[in-house]
């Protein structure tokens, strides 16, 4: 037997021999999305193609407790001996890498779809049952808006410019000419896959000729040159809800690219703007006031501005500069409905810097009734340490 020019399963997938079940799945995710051929330039699509069949082969393997425990004894010579290709794959949980990521935009059947984008059908039922023209839901698209802070703390709805593409109104999505029709693919004969024999399976791969759609288009539509699609600009309004954050990732489901089998989702990124007096942290609002030397010795109300407006702030005499005070649910409201974040008031003492000459006398009487026992500073000389 020769030996083999295959690359090592646990190098493929950049993991040590002694990972874990969840490491090699990580792994393979991270990999499976990155080197999907709609997410890299078309130059590189062949190569990308090449390098998920590779990290797919190493994944059905190393996730599979018998296989693996073959391919650690026996190497790649091992599993070529015992397994048939197909064979490799049965058993693997592709999609069940991808279930944990939710509402990302890639849960559920994504392997099913990468593999079909790929232009192959190997996992029995899984995808044998298609035949004719591939069905394929539309692309999803994202776009980045920008809101202000007092937009994200009540909601909003806003109005999207979106480039897309759609169903071509001038041929119905057909491709063709109105008034012609598609042909059958001769190589084909209009099932659109392609059936290879080896041995005692079968591999079924994605005609060459027509892509996989089982026809082909001799008088091509001049409005979307025989694809079917046309790129329109849309004008979408999108509601945001209050409590959303920069980052925050809003899924609008029907709005992304057409495909046969119906539109992909719309996914809009929240971006908020900087604000001149409020800076975020998570629901709390953070922000500073100025009050005089005499209302911080004094005590009384201050002016605090909120986003709802301005709002009356009682501090006490003796108030230090820097003291943070919390005026209770004026923050951002939490997303899930879970009551809202607070506000933060920090206070900066303002220190007149001219004075008149009887404001200096003043001061000047009260440092002297301000000295305390002997040794100690007097209530002047602590406000000039604090503001030097």
């Amino acid at each position: 037997m020769g030996v083999s020019t295959k690359r090592d399963y646990y190098e493929i997938l950049g993991v040590k021999k002694s990972a874990t079940l969840e490491e090699i799945k990580k792994a393979y995710r991270q990999m499976a999305l990155q080197f999907h051929p709609d997410r890299v330039p078309p130059e590189q699509k062949k190569e990308a193609e090449e390098k998920f069949k590779e990290i797919s082969e190493a994944y059905a393997v190393l996730s599979d407790s018998q296989k693996r425990a073959l391919y650690d004894q026996y190497g790649h010579a091992g599993i070529d001996q015992k397994y048939a290709y197909e064979d490799i794959f049965k058993g693997a949980d592709f999609n069940g890498v991808f279930r944990d990521m939710g509402d990302s935009g890639f849960g559920g059947g994504l392997f099913d779809e990468i593999f079909s984008d790929l232009g192959f059908d190997i996992f029995g039922g899984r995808g044998g049952g298609r035949s004719g023209t591939r069905s394929r839901r539309g692309r999803d698209l994202q776009i980045t808006t920008d809101i202000t802070l007092e937009e994200a703390a009540v909601g909003v709805e806003k109005t999207i410019t979106l480039p897309r593409y759609e169903t071509c109104q001038t041929c119905g999505g057909s491709g063709a000419k109105p008034g012609t029709k598609k042909t059958t693919c001769p190589q084909c004969k209009g099932s659109g896959r392609m059936v290879v024999s080896s041995g005692f399976f079968q591999l079924a791969q994605t005609c060459s000729r027509c892509s996989g759609e089982g026809s082909l288009v001799q008088s091509p539509c001049t409005a979307c040159r025989g694809q079917g699609r046309e790129k329109i600009t849309r004008k979408i309004k999108v509601k945001i809800p209050a409590g959303v954050d920069t980052g925050s990732n809003l899924r609008v489901r029907g709005e992304g690219e057409a495909g046969s089998s119906g539109r992909g989702d719309l996914y809009v990124i929240i971006e908020i703007k900087p604000h001149s007096i409020f800076e975020r942290h998570e629901n709390d609002l953070l922000t500073q006031i100025e009050v005089s030397l005499s209302k911080a010795i004094l005590g009384g109300d201050v002016e605090v501005p909120t986003l709802e407006g301005k709002v009356a702030m009682k501090i006490p005499p003796g108030t230090q500069s820097g003291k943070v005070f919390r005026l209770k649910d004026k923050g951002i409201p939490d997303i899930h409905g879970a009551g809202s974040g607070d506000e933060l008031v920090r206070v900066k003492v303002a220190i007149p810097t001219h004075l008149t000459p009887s404001q200096k006398e003043l001061i000047e009487e009260f440092d002297r009734l301000s000295v305390e026992a002997p040794g100690k500073e007097s209530l002047g000389e602590k406000i000039k340490k604090a503001f030097r």
